[in-house]
């Protein structure tokens, strides 16, 4: 007869619920795959198929990992693939050679998945398993993409990856040099960023087509270059009169939306103190969209073709913006050096006649290390930023004549008032 001793010691065996859920994640990726797969022509799997490969996937990695087997997921992972195999013998003949592999592909990982639901991250395996679902759905409109990419959009792509995968880790992450500021994998860093954001507003322009109205080329535009818009629009309000209100507009909106730029530059080099940045930035950059809103409105029956914008991911323009931002780095940490606040405001006023992303990263950087206030810091932006439009003011009278330099000139003075107001007034 059984003692309260012997009762008390017994356990009743608890629910592996971990298990449970990865087996269910695992189904539930399996069908989400299997029934876009039943969608197509391949006979390989289906909506039974593909969620029988994630469970099998799951099991032989729970097996291994609770049975101390370790070869069954490799002998797991070796069946599939004689199995995929056993089920293209045409293909392998050479009877069959129309249809790609991308079910067969989609097979191994969806195994491939089920195990790392098991062993690995959960979280990370359910966005695989979306990604690759989306992937597979989207096929005819990815085929159609890639279809309509020019020789120069391809071009654009492969220069971006040599910049950013190729150039950057190869790069030594160390600082040299005077003042111990100058970091070539860091430099190199943000180039890859701002061309990243050039590139975004070129696939934009891609999508948009050149059609697109005074809004989205201002907003494109200055994603891609302000100054190169300004540039752009220039030469085109002086070969066309009829454009002299709608160039001005466009520059404007460029040069509004270079207040973008800056906020992700900010986020992405100083993002413990972005919300310190803010309050200043956001309010100039709410005084320009309020101009912009006017002159919008006023100007709304205008359209016209956006011109064609340069291949933001070209290499000279890269090395050039990363010599400017080294520059920038040694004459901020010299002027701080010798002249203390007084000596970056000098250096925000010069470079900002060329470029503002270089004054924005490096004074960023620099607060988000402690190195500097970031009161500091967001006056040297916003000086560097009314310099840049003096700057293109006067590329807009150059290029496309003293007619759009009055129509600029009027565009901008609110903007040049208000961030020389924000400059004293602000505490």
């Amino acid at each position: 007869m059984p003692t309260p001793e012997d009762s008390s010691t017994t356990t009743t065996p608890l629910l592996d619920t971990e298990s449970i859920v990865a087996f269910a994640i695992a189904l539930g990726l399996g069908l989400l795959i299997g029934l876009q797969r039943e969608r197509t022509t391949d006979r390989l799997g289906g909506i039974r198929t593909f969620p029988l490969i994630a469970l099998f996937g799951a099991l032989t990695a729970h097996l291994s990992l609770s049975g101390g087997m370790n070869w069954l997921l490799l002998t797991g992972l070796l069946a599939m693939t004689a199995l995929i195999l056993l089920g293209n013998l045409d293909r392998l003949r050479g009877i069959d050679d129309s249809a790609g592999i991308t079910t067969e592909v989609s097979a191994l990982l969806i195994f491939l998945l089920g195990a790392y639901i098991v062993l690995g991250d959960k979280t990370v395996a359910v966005t695989l398993g979306g990604t690759i679902a989306v992937l597979l759905h989207f096929k005819p409109g990815m085929h159609a993409f890639a279809e309509k990419l020019s020789e120069k959009d391809l071009r654009s792509i492969m220069q971006f990856a040599v910049l950013s995968l190729i150039i950057l880790p190869v790069l030594p992450n160390r600082t040299f040099g005077p003042y111990d500021v100058l970091n070539p994998f860091s430099i190199w860093l943000l180039v890859v960023l701002i061309v990243g954001i050039g590139l975004g507003g070129y696939a934009a322009y891609k999508l948009v087509g050149a059609k697109a109205g005074s809004l989205l080329s201002g907003l494109i535009g200055g994603l891609i270059s302000s100054t190169a818009t300004t540039v752009a629009y220039a030469r085109l309000a002086r070969t066309q009169e009829k454009a002299m209100e709608l160039a001005a507009l466009v520059i404007l909106i460029a040069s509004t939306s270079m207040f973008i730029r800056m906020f992700v530059e900010i986020a992405v080099v100083a993002p413990r103190k972005f919300a310190s940045f803010l309050p200043p930035l956001a309010l100039l950059f709410a005084i320009n969209l309020v101009v912009c809103a006017l002159a919008f409105l006023r100007n709304r029956q205008r359209q016209g073709s956006m011109p064609e914008p340069g291949n933001p991911a070209e290499l000279k323009p890269a090395l050039i913006f990363g010599a400017l931002y080294a520059l920038v780095l040694l004459a901020i940490a010299a002027a701080k050096d010798y002249f203390g606040n007084q000596g970056i405001y000098v250096v925000a006023l010069i470079s900002g006649f060329t470029d503002v992303d270089a004054i924005t990263l490096s004074t960023a950087n620099l607060a988000g290390s402690g190195s500097m206030q970031v009161d500091t810091a967001w006056r040297a932006m916003v000086i560097a930023s009314l310099a840049n439009l003096v700057f293109k003011a006067g590329a807009a009278g150059v290029l496309g004549g003293g007619q759009l330099l009055r129509r600029v000139a009027v565009l901008f003075a609110i903007p040049l008032i208000s961030g020389g107001a924000l400059l004293w007034l602000w505490p």
